[in-house]
């Protein structure tokens, strides 16, 4: 049996910083991850925004700027947006899934690969996981938008998805040189999303998300974009493909033992699908404030969440006007109009991640 102050369920971006923090002020924790390693099989773009990147330090290396957005209407005539002082990171996503892990673990963190979270119970005051197998005061669950430590401790559940996937192409030009995120408004292949290509690192993803039930494809997307890009010499390397809540904040999120995080609570915003910087953030925030919980007491970190986390009431709105007030015919009308741009630009450029 392993004890520790803190177990964590799920080594995505969220509970690797939420371990990185505990770590850092000397609390006991141990993140359960059922993948073999860190960065195997990804489902996320890894695009980070400037916000996160101003927060967190990632290696540049593992990253590549981009400054301009050529959105486009469904007839494929587009408009070119940009921001003197904004920018957008796209990521070698597994290498900064394996950076992230090794501070964590620098830091004193417990990272068990290849053992994921299967099922808790709570008896008293402790935590029981994995029948038996660890023991905490504490259980954070960050295991993605279906989360199991929801189920298993009556906590709310996503009930709204996007569901993405993604290609990475190598030998793939780019016509508007390599610093511009592509992305395309289209109801029919993406109701409810878009569909993108941006520069990676290395390589150029492709990519397309729409409202669940509906269900992406990818290679419908790529032939339909042949008149933009040359895909004729372009390889495909990678896949990945995911869910993505878009539901705003579950509720409830926690209770006295255990706290969702991330995708598993919701955190992910309605409008642009981004919960990277989110994750990150509130793993932080949260790993902090149960530090000092455990060691002096005081407001439990439930209470500090409540008061913070995002409800994205604004986006949501945003979102679902997009989705049920936008059909094709209008966005090819409205694309080129001054006004359009101001609303792309706000969208892309000026609401703000963490709201």
């Amino acid at each position: 049996m392993v004890q520790s102050d803190v177990i964590i369920a799920g080594g995505g971006f969220g509970g690797l910083a939420c371990a990185k923090a505990l770590a850092e002020k000397k609390i006991s924790v141990t993140l359960l991850e059922r993948k073999k390693a860190p960065g195997i099989g990804m489902h996320t773009t890894g695009i980070i925004v400037k916000e996160c990147a101003d927060e967190f330090a990632v290696p540049d290396h593992l990253t590549r700027r981009v400054t301009n957005v050529r959105l486009y209407a469904p007839s494929l005539k587009y408009i070119d947006i940009k921001s003197p002082d904004y920018f957008f990171l796209t990521t070698d996503t597994p290498g900064l899934m394996r950076f992230l892990s090794d501070e964590a673990q620098k830091a004193g963190a417990n990272i068990v690969y290849d053992t994921g979270y299967e099922i808790g119970q709570q008896k008293g005051e402790t935590v029981i996981i994995n029948n038996g197998a660890y023991t905490s005061k504490f259980l954070i669950g960050a295991d993605g938008p279906r989360s199991k430590v929801a189920d298993d401790f009556y906590l709310g559940k996503n009930t709204e998805f996007l569901l993405g996937a993604e290609a990475e192409y190598e030998n793939l030009p780019l016509p508007g040189g390599d610093n511009s995120f592509y992305c395309f408004l289209d109801q029919r292949l993406a109701h409810g999303y878009l569909g993108w290509v941006i520069p990676g690192v290395g390589v150029a993803q492709v990519g397309i998300a729409q409202r669940m039930p509906r269900k992406p494809d990818i290679d419908a997307f790529v032939q339909r974009m042949g008149s933009v890009f040359d895909f004729s010499q372009a390889k495909v390397v990678a896949r990945r493909g995911g869910l993505i809540p878009v539901g705003g904040l579950v509720k409830p999120f926690a209770n006295d033992n255990v706290i969702l995080l991330g995708d598993a609570a919701g955190i992910v915003s309605p409008l642009t699908a981004g919960g990277i910087h989110t994750a990150l953030h509130y793993g932080k925030v949260l790993g902090e404030a149960l530090a000092v919980y455990i060691k002096d007491g005081g407001q439990h970190p439930a209470q500090l969440l409540e008061s913070i986390y995002p409800r994205f009431y604004f986006k949501q709105g945003l979102r679902k006007a997009y989705e049920y007030l936008a059909p094709n015919w209008l966005l090819n009308t409205i694309l080129p109009s001054p006004a359009f741009a101001y609303a792309a630009n706000t969208v892309f450029f000026k609401i703000k991640n963490l709201k």
